[in-house]
């Protein structure tokens, strides 16, 4: 999964979130654990910005000391690895239908945050684009 690192520091008596990574995640919380809740919600939905605008998403930096980290659900990573392989090999999701004998609808899904994807047709995207998906567990 993907972990980006988080600045959380105090703001008018709450705590301000921003990520070096993806500087459109904002957001803060009264207490340092609520910030931390709300930043996970902020990452999620600043995912969808790039979504939306076709752009790679960066990928997380290493995290310096005082930053947290901030996990991605395993959907969304995979979703996100996914976007950024189609855009750097310039293959168009109706290109990505095409090789995957399916109709464009379906790879809209497959690419859509909200949609809830199998793994295994995830992985059979990254396939039609010469790739693997690899899990690991930590």
């Amino acid at each position: 999964m993907l972990r980006f690192p988080a600045n959380i520091v105090p703001d008018d008596g709450g705590f301000a979130v921003s990520f070096p990574d993806i500087p459109e995640a904002l957001t803060s919380g009264d207490t340092i654990e609520q910030a931390r809740e709300m930043a996970a919600d902020a990452l999620a939905t600043a995912m969808e910005f790039y979504f939306e605008d076709g752009r790679p998403v960066p990928l997380p930096s290493k995290a310096k000391r005082g930053q947290h980290l901030v996990e991605l659900p395993a959907s969304v990573s995979a979703k996100v690895l996914l976007l950024n392989e189609m855009i750097a090999q310039g293959v168009t999701q109706a290109e990505l239908a095409r090789r995957l004998n399916t109709r464009k609808q379906e790879v809209q899904r497959i690419v859509n945050l909200d949609h809830a994807t199998k793994i295994d047709t995830i992985e059979a995207a990254f396939r039609a684009l010469g790739k693997r998906l690899e899990l690991t567990v930590a």
